[in-house]
């Protein structure tokens, strides 16, 4: 599931300095999924439906929660996100109306994806991508192919690996990066010695390959708890980084 910590190239602009954008009453705003139109405000209750005509079905069934009524370190991350993206992904909302859950999510994310490591944030992002293609996980592969662009600088290397990264034009240490991760996404019970051997032949060691594993094994989480709750990318996903950025005039 996607976050935004990416670099600002490639993505909308920001609703603006601050927190988040404000109404007259000075009550803080959320730009939802949809036409990009949606809106809630602080205190006001969610909008059914608001991700989107083809997640009707399910967002009745998990609707997302009042903004008010959520805990005050939710509401500021989330509000946070908005800020820096200039918009809130989904899957913020949608988790956040579990908050235990949504703090547990957030802080392994982040431990596996943010930290220090011989993985670039490129080569995590294609990890998510590959493995949630086999799993048929629609908002990942959208969401984390957007922010995979914008970490490679490259605007076609998500399509191939959510297609078929046998074929995409990767290096042989990436190759054998998803080889192993396809791996532990689809059959880790055939996880051998063999299997670290090829990683360690391009220079992937067993904290390497611990670090492939926990991310396939987390976006197996992550895709399923999508796939079920109707979970849909915002329109934003699809056009970020797919163009160069505009030259600043100055």
């Amino acid at each position: 599931m996607a976050r935004t910590q990416a670099d600002r190239k490639g993505r909308p602009k920001s609703q603006g300095k601050g927190k988040a954008k404000t109404k007259a009453d000075g009550k803080p705003t959320l730009k939802l999924a949809g036409n990009g139109k949606t809106k809630v405000k602080a205190g006001a209750a969610a909008v059914p439906g608001a991700e989107g005509p083809l997640d009707q079905g399910f967002a009745d069934r998990y609707p997302l929660p009042e903004i008010a009524t959520l805990p005050d370190d939710i509401r500021e991350r989330i509000l946070a996100v908005q800020e820096k993206s200039g918009f809130v992904p989904n899957v913020f909302l949608k988790l956040a109306r579990r908050p235990a859950e949504f703090r547990a999510f957030f802080a392994y994310y982040d431990a596996l994806m943010l930290k220090d490591g011989s993985l670039s944030k490129a080569e995590r992002e294609m990890v998510v991508v590959a493995t949630s293609a086999l799993n048929s996980c629609l908002y990942c592969v959208v969401a984390h192919g957007a922010i995979l662009r914008i970490y490679q600088k490259d605007p076609l290397v998500a399509d191939q690996l959510a297609t078929n990264y046998r074929k995409a034009p990767l290096p042989a240490r990436q190759r054998a990066m998803l080889d192993f991760a396809c791996k532990v996404a689809v059959s880790s019970a055939t996880i051998d010695d063999e299997d670290h051997r090829r990683l360690q032949a391009h220079g992937l060691d067993a904290e390497d390959a611990w670090d492939i594993a926990a991310i396939a094994a987390f976006f197996a989480l992550s895709n399923r708890i999508a796939n079920v709750s109707g979970m849909m990318p915002n329109p934003e996903f699809y056009t970020l980084g797919r163009t160069p950025a505009p030259r600043s005039s100055h």
